[in-house]
């Protein structure tokens, strides 16, 4: 796998951002560890997904783009295949639930993609897509749960050990495991010594359970403001990459969420969505224990203004 995510780079340079890291004193200070905070808030559409996007489409033979990508997704993945769809001139469908964020909807039709909206309380995406697939012949890519999509995602954790050497441990958001199963795999190849530990929240934890079960856990629309960590389960490919090269799986409650995202805002000036902000309230909560040098990914910065201003605000979450 890790020959695919090197490919990957090279494949992704000069279209999407290699995003900063950032680290602030103040968290420093608080945690009593260095803390470098990936942030790919900065990358193209505001999140990591651009990565898996690119290099999975951009690999389609000439009939496979003549007949369409199809996506299914709660609005990242869906803004990175509808924009990446646009750059290479290809038409994009994506089902996306109706309660997505109004700005990841937004985003994804402004990139020219058509939306197919569906009801999480009643039906399954998936579902949805496999018949779209099935009707009109689109090419499906999968947010999480496709080989090429997992490489893209892993480059995130390249750049990271190329700009940072070697890290005590790496703290990755977890939804469908694209990303954490991507980054795993990157910190086992080059920093073997480096403890990879997946954060997700408490209301969304099938990940968590589906680890120390070793077992496939589902969770179904859980309620969690962390509206990227909402998947059913982890997929067919990512849940063993996971097993393999992951050391802990930790939670966070819904305060906590909230708690690092006005950190974040209010402290070091950054907008990130609560998905995005796992890893550092892990670390403000003690979920994980600070010490030593710590790479963070802060994995995307979408959030709509309802979201925020209820976040920021400290009123209930819902």
């Amino acid at each position: 796998m890790f020959p695919r995510i090197q490919a990957a780079q090279k494949r992704l340079a000069g279209h999407a951002n290699a995003t900063p890291i950032l680290s602030s004193r103040t968290l420093n200070e608080r945690l009593g560890a260095e803390i470098f905070l990936k942030c790919e808030n900065f990358q193209r559409v505001g999140a990591f997904k651009f990565r898996g996007a690119f290099n999975a489409i951009s690999q389609l033979s000439p009939s496979q783009r003549e007949k369409g990508v199809l996506a299914f997704s709660s609005g990242n993945h869906g803004q990175a295949v509808a924009l990446v769809a646009r750059m290479l001139g290809i038409e994009a469908t994506v089902v996306m639930p109706n309660d997505a964020p109004a700005i990841k909807r937004e985003a994804t039709e402004g990139y020219g993609a058509t939306v197919i909206e569906y009801d999480p309380e009643v039906t399954d995406r998936q579902l949805v897509a496999q018949e779209l697939q099935t009707d009109n012949g689109l090419c499906l890519i999968p947010p999480f749960d496709h080989l090429d999509v997992i490489a893209g995602q892993g480059t995130v954790a390249l750049e990271m050990f190329e700009k940072l050497g070697r890290l005590d441990k790496l703290l990755v958001p977890c939804g469908g495991g694209g990303l954490l199963s991507g980054s795993a795999v990157v910190a086992k190849a080059v920093d073997p010594g480096c403890e990879v530990i997946g954060i997700e929240p408490e209301l969304a934890d099938d990940a968590t359970r589906s680890f120390y079960s070793r077992q496939l856990q589902t969770v179904h629309n859980p309620r969690t403001v962390a509206d990227g960590t909402r998947t059913p389960s982890l997929g067919e490919l990512t849940f063993p990459l996971v097993l393999e090269n992951v050391h802990a799986m930790k939670t966070v409650s819904e305060e906590a969420i909230a708690e690092a995202v006005r950190f974040l805002f209010y402290r070091m000036k950054l907008v990130v969505e609560p998905s995005g902000a796992l890893p550092v309230a892990a670390l403000l909560s003690g979920a994980v224990r600070a010490s030593g040098k710590i790479g963070v990914i802060l994995s995307g910065g979408n959030v709509d203004a309802e979201t925020l201003a209820v976040v920021l605000g400290r009123t209930s979450l819902f």
